[in-house]
């Protein structure tokens, strides 16, 4: 399949894009991608790791189908200001577009608040998986989020949405961590255009399993998306690749106390399998000694044995059967065909994807610490 030519895309963006940012949640630039439809699972032949890839130390990670992206922000900020930035000196940082880690953190996008400002999606889901911080979502159709401490946003981009993702610092009289993921996954052709959406799994929700092995140390699996056994995930939004039949899709973290072993059973056999060291090492996975963060690719047909070492590890875990359709991807917009993304391009410059109700491209949502949900029907949720 052909690519997107960069003079068309320009093209495009002269017309009418100009002055609306078109600035992705991805740390990388916006560039035209073309991949065809992935293969499907490997043919099982007594090896239960089919390859094993360093994480880079910034940036996104490598997936599989259905996954599209993949990314750990993990940013240690100091003290809070006044207007919810950072209570220190912004000087060297490329405001705007600032990814450095100065010393420890980045601004992303943010000018005064550290985060994603507005910016549209078309074509594929956000999942956002928080462990420390608060993110404060804003978004074209009215809704509004504030959630952290563990909960996950769940919003299908569908046929187009602006959303903003900002990161207030609120405590003002100590550090502000933030550790995080956001995973994308794709839509299948039928769903790309449907009506965008987002749900709130608060934390308490979330369901959660503790294993204990023979020694005493505990494995704590937390499951987002699939099933565990009989533990079954909260519902996806209704137009997920995750929500059909058979696709198997999981998203899990898993962590494992110093010298916990613990067995990551096998999955429907169709599956692509992915996991992720993001903390701790070393440790044996299936035989294979790990020392640094790593993707390991695994045979969806086998049992895992993860064996941990002296520290405390985390994991992350994607799989699910493949989509298995052409993915053309510029920056924001993910579809099938060439052609469906320049009319992505023109769509929101004809229409902007619903405007933006917000009185600035940044918006934060007060000092208060409360999470909450806002949805564009103006129903309002919070955790208990």
């Amino acid at each position: 399949m052909e690519d997107i030519t960069r003079r068309e895309l320009i093209k495009i963006l002269a017309a009418g894009a100009a002055g609306a940012s078109l600035i992705s949640c991805s740390p990388s630039s916006p560039k035209d991608t073309v991949m065809e439809s992935q293969p499907s699972a490997p043919l099982f032949t007594g090896n239960p790791i089919q390859g094993i890839r360093p994480l880079p130390a910034s940036g996104p990670w490598p997936t599989q189908d259905p996954f599209l992206f993949c990314v750990h922000h993990n940013d240690r900020y100091p003290s809070g200001n006044p207007e919810s930035g950072p209570n220190a000196s912004l000087a060297g940082r490329q405001l705007g577009q600032d990814f450095s880690g100065i010393d420890g953190w980045s601004m992303y996008h943010g000018q005064t608040v550290p985060g994603f400002p507005r910016h549209p999606h078309r074509g594929f889901e956000t999942v956002t998986v928080m462990q420390e911080g608060l993110v404060d979502h804003s978004d074209s159709l009215g809704g509004a989020a504030r959630y952290g401490a563990g909960d996950v946003q769940w919003l299908t981009a569908g046929r187009g949405i602006n959303h903003a993702e900002m990161f207030p610092l609120l405590r003002q009289d100590g550090p502000n961590p933030f550790d995080f993921f956001q995973i994308w996954l794709n839509l299948p052709a039928k769903n790309k255009m449907a009506e965008p959406h987002f749900s709130m799994l608060w934390n308490k929700d979330v369901p959660e399993l503790r294993h204990t092995d023979s020694a005493g140390h505990e494995t704590k699996i937390r499951i987002i998306a699939g099933n565990f056994n009989t533990t079954k995930a909260l519902n996806p939004p209704p137009n997920s690749w995750a929500a059909q039949a058979d696709t198997g899709v999981g998203i899990w973290t898993i962590e494992l106390a110093p010298n916990a072993e613990w067995v990551l059973p096998a999955t429907q056999k169709n599956s692509l399998r992915a996991l992720y060291l993001v903390d701790g090492n070393p440790l044996n996975l299936a035989g294979e000694e790990l020392d640094q963060k790593v993707q390991v690719l695994l045979h969806p047909s086998a049992n895992i044995t993860i064996q941990n070492g002296a520290r405390k590890s985390r994991l992350l875990l994607l799989q699910g059967r493949p989509i298995g359709e052409p993915v053309v991807q510029h920056g924001p917009f993910v579809m099938n065909t060439r052609e469906e993304i320049v009319q992505a391009f023109e769509d929101y410059r004809a229409t902007q994807f619903g405007g933006w109700p917000w009185s600035g491209s940044d918006p934060t949502h007060g000092r208060g610490s409360k999470r909450f949900a806002k949805h564009p029907d103006n129903s309002r949720e919070e955790p208990i």
